[in-house]
């Protein structure tokens, strides 16, 4: 969602030898960040987002050698002290491939796209011998479920042909934003909790996905690809025939909820994606390649909503990426390649953040 761990994860296999990443939790500059905590260790980890309450988390998790060849969401309650370990245990099917795990306002069920109603087998992934380039596969077999926090399915939210991933709940509970290629591009939807009332709510070419909200829902953030040349144009169409998307130009957008008053407030160059608001509403944290000429590494960044004011705030030489704010914003949580001890896991990192 907000993007595909196959994203990372093919970033750090592939620039493995040139950004492996320092056997350290903080590095010299993370300034923002306190108390920093590993909360998984081992496989790839992703998209970690907090509870309403802030006690708990959801994420997506691949371990081969633990029998989860592609991902599943998994569902914890946070460490409340020191000698506490983070317990997770997962609450999808188990069967195809998962994504975009996020909170439903009760905190007692999840939100999540899968593709295991068409296959229960891990859907294929690009074949980048054939296809010379980076690319996101576009399953048309995701659809958006509902479960419970025992794994139960209780809602199906989407059946359309096509995708439709990178589901978020508003914090006013009222309207769910998602990404959807109905229309034949990939552009954001909004619908009731219960699927209903689906608006959509882009309309320009390109790749629209990995939406939020800001925390009084009045506002939203996502990234997008804008392909302006003739060729570019040209490639961005034939990708999307073949179920494939270029993820490698993308800027950070922002519009009222509805989606009137879209503007973009990055320019960037590279990948600027998985956008988020701070806890105030004013800032936007994101993660971006844009200091690289070769592709990496990842760090985090934040923005004022004009565009101003960019700053650093994390410098892993390897790969951060998917923050978020606990909703009061004293803890952020993302994912990171550090700490890993040579390998190429990517793991859950919780701090206190620091203004």
């Amino acid at each position: 969602m907000r993007s595909l761990t196959i994203f990372f994860s093919f970033f750090t296999i592939t620039f493995f030898s040139l950004a492996q990443s320092s056997d350290t939790l903080m590095f010299q500059g993370e300034d923002h960040f306190k108390n920093m905590k590993q909360l998984t260790f081992g496989g790839d980890n992703a998209e970690a987002y907090f509870s309403p309450d802030g006690k708990s988390i959801v994420f997506q998790r691949t371990h081969a050698n633990e029998g989860i060849p592609c991902d599943q969401i998994f569902y914890g309650k946070l460490p409340q002290n020191e000698k506490d370990t983070f317990k997770y245990k997962m609450v999808s099917t188990g069967r195809g491939r998962t994504t975009c795990a996020y909170f439903m306002p009760d905190g007692k069920h999840i939100l999540y796209a899968s593709t295991h109603l068409t296959d229960s087998a891990c859907p294929p992934v690009p074949d980048r011998s054939v296809i010379k380039k980076y690319v996101w596969p576009i399953y048309t077999s995701f659809d958006i479920f509902i479960t419970d926090l025992e794994g139960n399915i209780t809602k199906q939210l989407t059946s359309t042909d096509g995708y439709d991933a990178e589901a978020v709940v508003s914090p006013k509970g009222d309207k769910i934003i998602f990404t959807s290629m109905r229309n034949g591009d990939l552009d954001l939807y909004t619908m009731n909790l219960d699927g209903s009332g689906v608006k959509q709510i882009t309309n320009t070419l390109g790749y629209d996905g990995g939406a939020w909200f800001s925390p009084d829902g009045s506002k939203i953030v996502w990234r997008a690809s804008r392909p302006k040349s003739e060729e570019d144009v040209k490639e961005y169409k034939e990708l999307l025939k073949q179920g494939l998307v270029a993820p490698t130009q993308m800027e950070v957008f922002i519009a009222n909820a509805d989606g009137s008053n879209a503007r973009q407030i990055t320019s960037l160059g590279n990948a600027n994606w998985a956008p988020n608001f701070d806890y105030t509403g004013s800032r936007i944290i994101f993660a971006s390649n844009h200091e690289y000429k070769r592709g990496f590494p990842f760090n985090l960044y934040m923005i004022k909503l004009d565009g101003s004011d960019l700053e650093k705030l994390s410098r892993d030489n390897g790969f951060d990426a998917f923050p978020m704010f606990s909703p009061k914003g004293k803890k952020l949580i993302f994912s990171s390649n550090r700490n890993n001890g040579g390998t190429r896991d990517t793991n859950l990192f919780i701090a206190d953040w620091v203004e």
